[in-house]
């Protein structure tokens, strides 16, 4: 099914900041930050046991308790089994590095198998206190792409989670799947497959306004033949589009900085925010079906909704093109 079809609108949430993501929150400001986006009239929400080693998809299900089930939309994410045993050291998640130094302690299997994929929905339904998911995404075996141990991983997700998900979405038990990742190659490998189709993904970072040229060349071309919808996720770039100081989880090197200058000042010239800049532009393309960035403060969903809203003057998209600060290939909001 058509993620268009499914989801209740184009701004969602992202849950990784609720897993403590770069730092410790209380768990009253969590909670205050998903009551939030319930009373801004978000209804769709994506979490995964990744963040924070099961500690975000509590938070969330603790609040979302309280709400008519059917009232939103839900997904997480498969290939990180939360075991009861705890870590006796920060993990070493690769690129993503201590990002989730201050979550739960509880060690994480990184595993794709069939039984893996049903015992991590398994888990994610428990600490969600939920009776079902909606959609379900494949997570990171995007990771070290180009190493052979990376395809092992691909080989082993194709014969375990994506059967197993296309078994539950064909008997009804969810609606959709599809892979949640941060590089472009494992979905297009995905999509050139013969057998299980995903319905959709979840592309974090790699559809921003400052990266977004690979996706343009080969995935989302494929993507659109396909009619496989994508969800942003990352829209502002780990946080350096809104005034953060990440870029992929890491400080930004001297040319994002200096990208990022550009466009606020642009931006500024037009009167237009960053936060709209980013949301619109990710938005823009045929492909996109939502955009879901990620919040640990109830204000921060505010400026969200606003940047959603905001009317945003075609010479700014006009100007954005001509200074050569998006590709040409990009679609805009003012091209209609």
């Amino acid at each position: 099914m058509s993620l268009k079809h499914i989801l209740p609108g184009r701004l969602g949430f992202g849950t990784a900041p609720l897993g403590n993501m770069f730092r410790a929150i209380p768990d009253e400001e969590a909670a205050a930050t998903v009551e939030a986006a319930w009373d801004h009239g978000i209804r769709f929400y994506d979490t995964a046991p990744f963040y924070g080693a099961g500690l975000a998809e509590e938070r969330l299900g603790q609040v979302l308790a309280g709400k008519p089930r059917d009232a939103y939309v839900l997904s997480t994410k498969v290939g990180r089994v939360v075991l009861d045993e705890h870590e006796t050291a920060v993990p070493d998640f690769g690129e993503k590095g201590g990002l989730f130094e201050h979550g739960n302690p509880n060690k994480i299997l990184h595993e794709w198998t069939a039984d893996a994929t049903e015992r991590s929905i398994e888990g994610s339904l428990k600490r969600l206190g939920t009776d079902r998911l909606d959609i379900v995404w494949v997570h990171d075996i995007a990771q070290d792409f180009h190493g052979d141990a990376w395809l092992g991983k691909f080989e082993e997700a194709r014969t375990g989670a994506f059967r197993v998900l296309s078994r539950l979405r064909d008997e009804g038990v969810i609606k959709a799947w599809g892979l949640g990742v941060n590089k472009t190659e494992p979905i297009e490998l995905t999509l050139a497959l013969d057998e299980p189709q995903p319905d959709g993904f979840l592309l974090a970072g790699r559809y921003t306004l400052l990266d977004h040229e690979h996706a343009l060349t080969r995935l989302l071309p494929m993507a659109q033949e396909q009619n496989v919808d994508m969800v942003v996720g990352g829209p502002y770039s780990s946080g350096v589009l809104a005034g953060g100081t990440h870029f992929e989880y890491q400080q930004p090197p001297a040319e994002i900085v200096e990208r990022v200058g550009k466009l606020k000042a642009l931006a500024d010239r037009h009167g237009v925010s960053i936060k709209a800049a980013a949301l619109q532009f990710s938005l823009a393309h045929p492909a996109s079906a939502a955009v879901i960035p990620g919040a640990t403060r109830p204000s921060r969903i505010a400026e969200d909704t606003a940047a959603l809203d905001e009317s945003v003057p075609a010479a700014f998209w006009t100007d954005l093109r001509t200074a050569g600060l998006v590709s040409p290939a990009a679609p805009l909001p003012n091209d209609a």
